[in-house]
């Protein structure tokens, strides 16, 4: 957005769920000894101070080049949806494990809106679709991670995160083969509208 001045492309609604995820998720911080270990605390400082500064971004700075009109999503589902499933699904039930179950399910369905909007416009800039193919690549990695864990932990299988992982897998899938197909081959990324 910086370099090219713009929030066009970019769905605001995604960049603010995951706002939601990372506070949700992160709220260990407000009680958790930042000393046992500086690199996980810093790194969730990070990602928090990172997505408020684009939601900044969006609604001051660059907010005259973000179209609502093309950011449709009703992310109330959303929402709803990893509500019912943090309350319905949580390891224990205290009220930071149902939000950190909440955050796990809101991540595995927070780029719907952006892919929505991808698929309502049918195009997208370059560093929009490299940004979404991080995120997926991002997510794609912790299978690799489930599978270390289960041989390192004694069979240890997180059953919410690896459900909510395969869903959120499953939704960068078809994005996974366009980016694969049109743009690494050179192409610029269409979308049949």
């Amino acid at each position: 957005m910086k370099s090219s001045s713009s929030a066009s492309g970019i769905s605001f609604k995604s960049q603010f769920l995951y706002l939601v995820v990372y506070v949700t998720r992160y709220l260990d911080l407000f009680w958790t000894d930042p000393t046992k270990s500086l690199w996980n605390t810093s790194f969730k400082i990070i990602f928090i101070a990172a997505q408020v500064y684009t939601v900044y971004l969006m609604l001051n700075d660059y907010k005259p080049t973000h179209d609502p009109n093309q950011d449709t999503f009703k992310v109330e589902y959303l929402v709803g949806g990893a509500a019912v499933l943090g309350l319905l699904f949580p390891y224990k039930y205290t009220p930071v494990e149902m939000l950190w179950a909440f955050s796990i399910w809101l991540e595995a369905v927070a780029i719907l809106p952006q892919l929505f909007m991808l698929q309502r416009t049918g195009e997208a800039e370059t560093i929009t679709t490299h940004y979404l193919f991080a995120l997926g690549a991002y997510r794609a990695l912790y299978i690799p991670n489930w599978i270390w864990r289960y041989f390192a932990e004694g069979g240890y299988v997180d059953p919410v995160s690896v459900l909510a992982g395969i869903v959120q897998t499953v939704l960068y899938s078809d994005f996974f083969w366009i980016y694969y197909t049109k743009v690494l081959q050179g192409k610029k990324f269409n979308l049949p509208v």
